[in-house]
């Protein structure tokens, strides 16, 4: 695909180049957000190991959803 459109996947799952977005929302007169809440220090270590990325690019790639800085 990336050759043909130009179109990728990032490291962290976002398509590029941002135009290049689409999706299909449905509505519900019931529906909510939701917040997960923010992620701690041992919780970053964890994926941070999963991942095998160090933690400071877990820190970059996750910094918006942290609870300590």
């Amino acid at each position: 695909v990336e050759k043909q459109t130009g179109m990728r996947i990032t490291e962290n799952y976002s398509m590029f180049p941002a135009a290049t977005v689409c999706a299909h929302i449905f509505a519900h007169p019931e529906s909510r957000y939701f917040d997960v809440g923010k992620i701690s220090k041992d919780q970053l270590a964890d994926y941070a190991k999963r991942k095998r990325i160090s933690i400071e690019k877990a820190e970059k790639l996750l910094a918006y959803s942290l609870n300590y800085k």
